[in-house]
């Protein structure tokens, strides 16, 4: 029997139908029965700001890096903007990470998703990503890269799969996941 896992769910786009966030709730669907998915919202966290937590965490804060805290591993999801992650995205790293000495997300294996309409997939976004994951010292998973073109080409209205071979890309991504979670989890 495999032990449980709770998963931290972090979407870089903040629109409630965007594509990341599809390809994300498809990861979560497709993944073992050993993973339980929680998205973690970032879009009412304020800008970090040192002198703001020298006063007293912003509940918005405290909330995002308690969920963080609790989970076992953390999925990002993102678009690409200006060949970056979006700036909501590297706000919530920023507030997890602090204070300084004190991250929610260190030691969490990670895995990293990036989806965007163009061909290379959010891959200057994906590569952005890792080098702030590094630092967090987040273990994060290798292969298979996932860096998918075509985003709003994947999934119907109703955010099913048009290709199984997209299904089946998924299906190994959310498997290799899990299996690196079990290997490297705290």
């Amino acid at each position: 029997m495999y032990k449980s896992y709770k998963v931290a769910v972090v979407v870089g786009s903040l629109r409630k139908a965007s594509v990341n966030r599809k390809a994300a709730e498809a990861v979560a669907r497709l993944a073992p029965d050993n993973l339980a998915f929680e998205f973690v919202e970032i879009g009412d966290l304020p800008l970090y700001d040192e002198d703001v937590e020298a006063a007293g965490a912003p509940a918005p804060w405290t909330r995002f890096r308690e969920q963080i805290s609790a989970a076992d591993a953390v999925l990002f999801v993102t678009p690409e903007y200006n060949r970056s992650v979006p700036g909501a995205l590297k706000n919530a790293i920023d507030v997890g990470s602090r204070p300084y000495g004190q991250s929610a997300f260190a030691k969490k294996p990670t895995a990293v998703m990036s989806v965007s309409p163009g061909g290379i997939g959010g891959f200057g976004a994906n590569h952005h990503l890792r080098q702030s994951l590094v630092f967090l010292d987040m273990p994060v998973l290798q292969q298979p890269e996932a860096y998918i073109g075509g985003g709003w080409e994947l999934f119907d209205d109703a955010g099913e799969f048009k290709s199984d071979d997209t299904r089946k890309f998924f299906k190994s991504f959310a498997d290799a996941f899990a299996s690196w979670i079990e290997r490297t989890a705290a």
